[in-house]
């Protein structure tokens, strides 16, 4: 078999970041990278040619996950032309919906990847690019009567007990008493 264009092989590079990063929010960075490249649609000698290593895809994926996060945090500043109040409220409804809740693999990389990135080397790429992703959602967050870290805590606690509570009402009790909550504080 001939070798692939570096144009394609860029291409499926950025499939398999853009595959891990839903699969890892979605099950966990304990996906198997057979498991990984079948979903991504590549071989598994594929992998090798790509990544030095899983952990390496694993930082790369994090930081492709808060990379997404950030550019969602700045269409939504553009789309309500600046209006931070505007974009945080939407944030919140967002983020504290049914939706949200029961489609990890789109959704935010700091709920999701929280137990994953604990468990992490302190030295670790991926440690360090989810503490940075943190830090800028939280100043995101941040109001003149609020601290931006414990707004991030309720929405990022809701969520998680939400998750795990899912198929019983107070699972969207959760959500709602949250989103109650932040509104009124904001």
């Amino acid at each position: 078999m001939g070798r692939v264009s570096q144009a394609k092989a860029q291409e499926n590079r950025r499939r398999v970041v853009d595959t891990a990063s839903r699969l890892f929010r979605e099950q966990g960075t304990q996906v198997s990278v057979a498991d990984l490249m079948k979903a991504a649609g590549l071989t598994h000698g594929a992998f090798y040619k790509q990544f030095a290593s899983k952990e390496a895809l694993v930082d790369e994926a994090t930081a492709h996950a808060f990379a997404e996060l950030a550019r969602r945090h700045s269409e939504g500043l553009e789309r309500y032309e600046g209006r931070r109040d505007a974009a945080q409220q939407v944030l919140i409804d967002t983020y504290l919906s049914v939706e949200h809740r029961d489609g990890p693999a789109d959704g935010c990389p700091v709920a999701a990847l929280a137990s994953d990135i604990a468990r992490e080397g302190r030295g670790r790429e991926a440690r360090r690019v989810y503490t940075e992703g943190v830090a800028d959602f939280a100043d995101f967050l941040a109001t003149d009567d609020q601290d931006g870290i414990a707004r991030l805590c309720t929405l990022f606690g809701a969520l998680v007990l939400s998750r795990a509570t899912n198929g019983s009402p107070l699972s969207e009790e959760i959500l709602a008493a949250a989103r109650a909550a932040l509104t009124e504080a904001g």
